[in-house]
């Protein structure tokens, strides 16, 4: 069961055509939103999730995680530094660890992220958790693909996917 939050301030990234919502806890960043989610959907996440939570708009709250995610999307961060606060079940946690320690640029197959985590005949878990990732982005589900090599399902939509895994492969400009 999700901990209780009293307040969860969120905030709006614009980033070409898109608008990203974003949240955080007192802890550090609870959710990444999907580009072009309404703001209802988002907060229905909420509703769900943290029922007796607040929420309230605090752009001066959320301003370093919307420039850090900026700043990825711009193609000249690889990390994430930033406190996060996400919260799932064991499994999940499990699961999500594991795709932060996929490498910008690279991909994996949910059958290679069961067998990571040790759980090799529990692809479609892995898969349910995968999709059940609030962090997109900062937890790199984006980088995980089907076995044959081909585009699978991804909250963000599949244009978003293809956008992040291409930006991730292109070369960062020399500092």
């Amino acid at each position: 069961m999700p901990v209780a939050h009293s307040t969860i301030y969120w905030s709006t990234i614009e980033y070409n055509s898109w608008k990203i919502h974003i949240a955080k806890t007192e802890k550090g960043l609870c959710c990444v939103g999907s580009p072009g989610e309404s703001l209802e959907e988002f907060t229905a996440y909420f509703k769900k999730r943290f029922p007796s939570a607040i929420l309230e708009r605090n752009d001066r709250k959320l301003a370093d995680y919307s420039q850090e995610l900026t700043v990825y999307l711009e193609g000249s961060q690889q990390e994430f530094s930033l406190p996060t606060d996400v919260q799932g079940t064991p499994f999940q946690q499990q699961t999500w660890q594991a795709l932060k320690q996929i490498p910008y640029g690279q991909t994996l197959s949910y059958s290679e992220i069961a067998e990571r985590i040790g759980r090799p005949s529990a692809v479609r878990a892995v898969a349910t958790a995968i999709g059940a990732n609030p962090l997109l982005i900062i937890v790199p589900c984006h980088r995980v693909i089907g076995k044959n090599g081909t585009m699978a399902g991804y909250r963000g939509g599949l244009a978003f996917k293809r956008l992040l895994l291409d930006l991730e492969t292109q070369k960062l400009p020399a500092k």
